[in-house]
């Protein structure tokens, strides 16, 4: 069985940090493409960070978070991080962890952990 867990979520002011793990279990690690989206009761789920398809060392960050986001793995633990500096309210939401084909579009991952609350204070 596919299992994506996440943690690390939880409240900050703005300017603080976080930083989200996601444990994956039941699939070969190097097989997918992992990536972290974020969504806001009401909004759809957008990309945060993801791996490119034919290189996994190379990262993609949506505009919104670029220069402030560090996505990384560890393959000895099986485990996706999303380092999170800087953080502004707009950065409030659900982070969710994904495992898949890669690109930004939640339809090409599979697998999908539980979400964990980030929420920036002002």
């Amino acid at each position: 069985e596919v299992q994506l867990v996440e943690s690390g979520g939880g409240l900050v002011q703005t300017g603080g940090s976080l930083r989200l793990s996601c444990e994956v279990s039941g699939v070969t690690f190097d097989d997918y493409v992992m990536a972290w989206f974020r969504q806001v009761p009401g909004q759809e789920r957008s990309g945060v960070s993801t791996q490119d398809y034919g290189d996994r060392s190379t990262i993609y960050y949506a505009e919104a978070v670029k220069g402030r986001f560090i996505f990384s793995t560890d393959n000895a633990k099986r485990t996706v991080y999303l380092q999170m500096n800087n953080l502004k309210p707009e950065d409030t939401a659900i982070y969710y962890c994904a495992a898949g084909i890669g690109g930004w579009l939640p339809t090409f991952y599979d697998h999908w952990g539980q979400g964990t609350q980030v929420t920036v204070s002002s």
